[in-house]
Formats: C-alpha cells, sequence, structure tokens
C-alpha cells in the first residue's frame, strides 16, 4: 500500500513529500501540508520523521485513517507519542499501532509505555496483536507478565515458560483465570515426551520440526527417527535436541551427514571422545551441500547458507571445554560470507570474565562474540578496534555504543555486506573529511560525501549527476548544491523529493512549491 501511494504520486506531490521532510520549512507549512496535502506527502510527513508537537496534536485529531495509521509507525518519534493512538477508533490505526514501526531485521523499535501495553493486551482483539507487538513490550513488563493481576496479561507471560521456575508454573496451572489454566497446560505438555510422541507428525512440516528441536523426546521417537526419518534433515533437528540421550549424542558425532555432525559439535555435552574425533572431521563445509538437498525449504536453505559455522571442525573449535592451545591445533576456516550485523543487546548481560577471555582469544568467532557485546570496557573496544579480522571490527563497530569514529568509518569502506548502512548511524560516525571520498569507486562510499558540510558546490553538483541513483539523492539534498542546480532538480520527476527536502531551499521558492497545476492550494503560505 505505501509503495504504491509513493508509485501513483505525480510531480507536484513529489515536491510537496519533500517540504515535509525539510528541516527549514516553519510549523506552520507542515500544519498546512498535513491539512490539505495529497496522501503520498501525509505519509512522508506523518512516517518519516520527527515531528514538532503541534503537528503530532494535529496528527492525532486528523479525520483521516492512513494519515493517522502512518504515525502509528513512526520510528523517529517517542513511543509516548505513537501511543496516543491506543483507542483510535478504527481498528486499521490501532493494527498498526500494535504491529509497530518497520526497522532493521535484527533491531527492536523503542518499547510502548507498560500501561498502554496492558491497555492493548486487555482490550485488542488477538488477531492485532501478533507480529512484531511482542517486540514493542519493555522486558520489565514481560519478566512480570506471569504474575500480572490482568489476567490475559498472565497469558502472555506463559509464553516465557521454559525459563520460569517451578513454582510460577505450579501457579500458572492452578491459575483462577480457565485461559491461563488452559494455556499453562498446553506449555506443560511439551515437556512431557509421551504427549509429544503422540501428536508428532509424521511428514515433514514446521510442527515437527519445533517438536524435533525443542521438545523432550521419547526413545522410541528417537530411535524411529534414525531408523525411519520423515525427511533428510530429521537427524540434524533432533541432534540440537537438550533431550537427547548421552549414546545417541555418541552415535551422531559419527554420522555420515556433516550438517548433523555440526550439530552435534556445538553441543556442551559432547564427550572427549567424540570431541577429539570431530577436531580432525574430513567434511570441512556443510553448505557445500545444500544445492543437494530436495527435502530443505526456502527457510532451512537460508539458514545453511548463511550459518556462521559451517565447518565441522571450525564448529567443535568452539566448544567450551577446549583450551587455547587446543583451538590452535585444530584445522578449520574462518568465515568471511556472512553477515557482520547489529544484534540488540540481551536483556540478561552476558557474564564478563567469559567476555574478556573470548576477547582475548586467538579464535577469530570467539573474538567474534566478544565484539557483538554493548557493555565491552574501553580497553577490550580498544583492543578489538585493531584486530586484524574483519569480522571482528566490524561487529565492534556495528553493535558498541562507544565504537570510535576512525573504526566507524573504515568499517563501512571495507565491509560490504547486509545492514552496512546501520554503520552510518552510529552515534560516532564521523561528518568531517568525508568530502575526500567524492571519486570512490563504491557508490555507497562516494554518497559519503554528501555528509561533510565542507563539500564544494562543484563536486556537489557533479554528485548530483552520478550514474547511481543513491549518491544523486544524497547530493541532492547537500545544503551546497548551488541554487541553478537545486532549481532544475525541483523538476527532476526521480529527485525532486530530495530537492525540495534541501534544507538550502529559500522561502520564495517555498511558496513556488505550494501550488498545483499553477494554482495555489491555499490561500496563503
Amino acid at each position: 500500500m505505501p509503495e504504491q501511494i509513493w508509485a501513483d504520486a505525480d510531480l507536484p506531490t513529489r515536491r510537496l513529500a519533500g517540504l515535509a521532510l525539510n528541516p527549514s520549512v516553519p510549523e506552520s507549512i507542515l500544519l498546512r501540508l498535513l491539512s490539505e496535502a495529497p496522501l503520498a506527502a501525509r505519509m512522508v510527513l506523518c512516517r518519516d520523521r520527527i515531528l514538532p508537537d503541534a503537528v503530532i496534536d494535529a496528527v492525532i485529531k486528523h479525520p483521516d485513517t492512513y494519515t493517522r495509521s502512518f504515525f502509528a509507525r513512526n520510528p523517529h518519534v517517542d513511543p509516548d507519542q505513537r501511543v496516543r493512538l491506543v483507542d483510535d477508533p478504527e481498528w486499521f490505526v490501532r493494527a498498526h499501532l500494535a504491529e509497530g514501526p518497520r526497522v532493521a531485521i535484527f533491531a527492536r523499535p523503542r518499547p510502548l509505555p507498560d500501561e498502554a501495553v496492558v491497555h492493548m493486551i486487555n482490550t485488542y482483539d488477538d488477531e492485532i496483536l501478533g507480529g512484531r507487538f511482542y517486540q514493542q513490550i519493555s522486558s520489565r513488563l514481560r519478566r512480570s507478565m506471569p504474575t500480572h493481576p490482568v489476567a490475559k496479561v498472565r497469558r502472555w507471560g506463559v509464553g516465557e515458560w521454559a525459563s520460569l521456575p517451578d513454582d510460577l508454573r505450579a501457579a500458572l496451572l492452578t491459575d483462577p483465570d480457565g485461559e491461563v489454566r488452559e494455556t499453562a497446560q498446553r506449555q506443560a505438555r511439551f515437556q512431557d515426551p509421551a504427549w509429544v510422541e503422540s501428536v508428532l507428525p509424521d511428514r515433514p512440516c514446521h510442527g515437527r520440526t519445533d517438536l524435533l528441536v525443542h521438545r523432550s523426546l521419547t526413545r522410541a521417537v528417537v530411535e524411529r527417527v534414525l531408523a525411519r526419518p520423515a525427511g533428510k534433515g530429521d537427524k540434524a533437528m533432533i541432534a540440537v535436541n537438550p533431550t537427547l540421550p548421552p549414546d545417541i549424542v555418541v552415535l551422531l558425532a559419527a554420522d555420515p551427514d556433516s550438517e548433523v555432525r555440526v550439530r552435534i559439535a556445538r553441543r556442551v555435552d559432547l564427550g572427549p571422545a567424540e570431541c577429539r574425533a570431530l577436531v580432525a572431521d574430513p567434511d570441512p563445509d556443510v553448505r557445500t551441500q545444500v544445492a543437494y538437498r530436495e527435502d530443505l525449504g526456502p527457510t532451512e536453505c537460508r539458514t545453511l547458507m548463511t550459518d556462521p559455522h559451517p565447518d565441522v571442525r571450525l564448529a567443535v573449535s568452539l566448544h567450551p571445554a577446549l583450551s587455547e592451545e587446543e583451538r590452535a591445533r585444530i584445522d578449520y576456516q574462518v568465515p568471511m560470507d556472512h553477515p557482520f550485523d547489529f544484534r540488540p543487546a540481551p536483556e540478561v548481560p552476558e557474564d564478563p570474565e567469559i567476555v574478556r577471555r573470548n576477547a582475548l582469544s586467538n579464535h577469530p568467532l570467539l573474538r567474534r562474540q566478544a565484539a557483538r557485546d554493548h557493555l565491552l570496557p574501553p580497553d577490550l573496544v580498544a583492543r578489538l578496534a585493531a584486530d586484524d579480522d574483519l569480522g571482528v571490527r566490524v561487529l565492534l563497530a556495528q553493535n558498541h555504543p562507544d565504537a570510535p569514529a576512525p573504526l566507524l568509518l573504515r568499517s563501512f569502506i571495507e565491509y560490504t555486506g547486509p545492514e552496512r548502512s546501520h554503520l552510518i548511524t552510529r552515534p560516532n560516525f564521523p561528518t568531517d573529511g568525508l568530502a575526500a571520498f567524492a571519486d570512490h569507486e563504491d557508490p555507497e562510499v562516494r554518497a559519503l560525501a554528501a555528509r561533510d558540510a565542507e563539500t564544494e558546490p562543484t563536486v556537489v553538483d557533479r554528485l548530483t549527476q552520478d550514474p547511481e541513483h543513491a549518491v544523486r539523492a544524497a547530493a541532492t539534498r547537500h545544503p551546497n548544491l548551488p541554487h541553478s542546480r537545486l532549481e532544475v532538480l525541483l523538476d527532476d520527476e526521480e529527485l525532486a523529493r530530495d530537492a525540495a527536502a534541501n534544507p538550502a531551499l529559500d522561502l520564495d521558492t517555498i511558496r513556488r512549491l505550494l501550488k498545483t497545476d499553477s494554482r495555489r492550494v491555499w490561500p496563503s503560505a
């Protein structure tokens, strides 16, 4: 829907959308855009920027459902502002508020206020509270859910069943609310191997995968998987199941399928003999098998092809029972072809001693694990910022709030994988000196020149004619763009929005843009 709205927008509307983003446009004009501009411009205004309080007040009262719904998913405004739509009369708006802003794949939106979340759980239909709503719940509220006074909230708390202590489980199983009891009983059944065996589907499907990977398994189920697997991935699924009997762990450590051996190599209960055997495993890379697997669905295939530890020897080299000397004797290959991306900080911080040990390890993947830690102390930040492994450096840049500016810039230049653009959103990403990259062969690096306030007007002008759209768009917003060129780009269908968003736009030009087909949209501007 948003994509189609924008595709249908004409040139004057695209200019108005640019004005909606322009930091120099006064509040009075933003209010006029909200009141009278076409839907595409209102979409950009309400969804894609921070808004003044007076404009937010007007959005909340706006008569158009779509306009309010765009604001409900605005990632830039404070959740306290978005949540003012919590009792909107239109389910469409409420559903968008529950779904939340679109953010990067591993990022989480800022949580909604706890009292608003409780109100939504207690009053919204369950179908509205699917999807990403759970990501908008604070960790504080999630921890309190199993004992919350509101029954519907306790029912959500049952979802944390695996991590709940026995006394809380017992309380939920005897909860005075019938729906809470029933939900708890369903979760408890997953801990009953006999029940799992009774409901295990006999064909490959998501339900079978969940049961084989996560739930308690009877000996009969395990032996049936070994003797007559329903799919070629069955043994790999049970290989990670925490209830797998020790003798089966030993058996699968020698399985001919290297995918199975990779999964077994990651188990903390791996025995010394099996560990020694996997250290010398003959098959270096499970990903080479993926192309020949006809039973894998798209999700499983993507998981294996981007698996950070596909090598059996690599997987076992990370086993916590090994010493640094033992790791050093293992012949493994360090993968460089998977994402080095941002991950939210875990709710329970990592053990500082383990983080330090990993940061000082000779093993690149252990140092990469340490580099993801958001609480890494300054001495380790400095050490890992100079690491000789690209993955370590980029993961530190992506995740640590105090990653230094030189590291951020170096990482952006050297790393070309997924979530590269997240690096320029980090607090310390530099702006000075970026004009030097205006002729770089990589268009994403060339575009950095548009972030430098000192980039010369002639260079900015040239970059608006770059072969790559992203470079042209970034340069079009630069305040040093010559006015004559800016006027030309205001008539460019592709770049009109970026031109109208340029903060150097003068008030006379802004007034001129508040017209459609030579007619003034408003009596005055």
